[in-house]
């Protein structure tokens, strides 16, 4: 198995309120079901405000690289990615457990 995690900092002065957030986290919220290699999903919002927090996380597993891949180029996967590419950046860890 492969866990994939991936932690999001919202831009400057962007806010988790704003319309095109919201609309981000219902993407990646319904990936869930919707990507078949997803063994496990779960996102949500970073519930501290401790200033090297990250805004939003991603912990999800694949059965293996070959699976990854294809989730990564899932056409859905890539929408949602696209949305926050607007207002986020992101750092990303894939180990096998």
């Amino acid at each position: 198995m492969i866990r994939h995690l991936v932690l999001f900092k919202l831009n400057e002065g962007v806010e988790r309120d704003e319309p095109r957030v919201v609309a981000g986290v219902k993407a990646f919220q319904e990936l869930d079901g919707v990507v078949p290699e997803l063994e496990f999903w779960e996102c949500a919002w970073n519930i501290t405000d401790r200033p090297i927090a990250y805004d939003f996380a991603i912990n999800s597993a694949v059965a293996d690289r070959d699976a990854l891949k294809r989730y990564i180029e899932h056409p859905a996967h890539q929408a949602a990615a696209g949305q926050w590419r607007e207002f986020a950046t992101w750092v990303i860890a894939d180990y096998e457990f």
